[in-house]
């Protein structure tokens, strides 16, 4: 099968393609696309743990360590033991977080618009639709499952 006829190829590209933007658009505010998408995640549900943040951010368990760890060395966020559960750490926005992570926001939210602008409210749907059945299908067909 040649490469202009699969899917995945075109997919890959405009994922690289966002990526690349994003990095670009976060790179003032001092943070990369990884540790936006923390920042992001843990301010809509502050107190979240380190395991369900990988699984919201769709990265491995010791990738995510790794960027909490940046972000707490630069005082960007707080992680504390949960009330009940000591062993979990609970995940919380800094002031100095929330500041970075709305000037960040802002930045990839005008990469969004500008993706967003291209098309019309009917394609954005369709290209919603069609992004969601390619993922539902290749999660299906996943050895491990999703």
């Amino acid at each position: 099968m040649p490469v202009s006829e699969r899917l995945g190829s075109s997919i890959k590209r405009a994922e690289q393609a966002l990526s690349g933007a994003k990095n670009a658009a976060l790179k003032p505010a001092g943070l990369t696309v990884p540790q936006y998408a923390a920042l992001l995640h843990s301010s809509e549900r502050p107190g979240i743990s380190a395991a369900a943040l990988a699984r919201a951010c769709g990265v491995t368990p010791p990738t995510m360590n790794t960027v909490l760890k940046n972000l707490q060395e630069r005082g960007l966020i707080e992680r504390t033991p949960h009330e009940w559960h000591k062993n979990i750490l609970e995940i919380r926005l800094t002031d100095e977080g929330h500041a970075v992570m709305e000037n960040a926001d802002a930045r990839a939210v005008r990469v969004e618009r500008a993706l967003a602008a291209e098309f019309t409210d009917e394609e954005r749907a369709s290209l919603v639709g069609l992004l969601g059945r390619c993922a539902a299908l290749l999660d299906s067909v996943r050895p491990d499952g999703p």
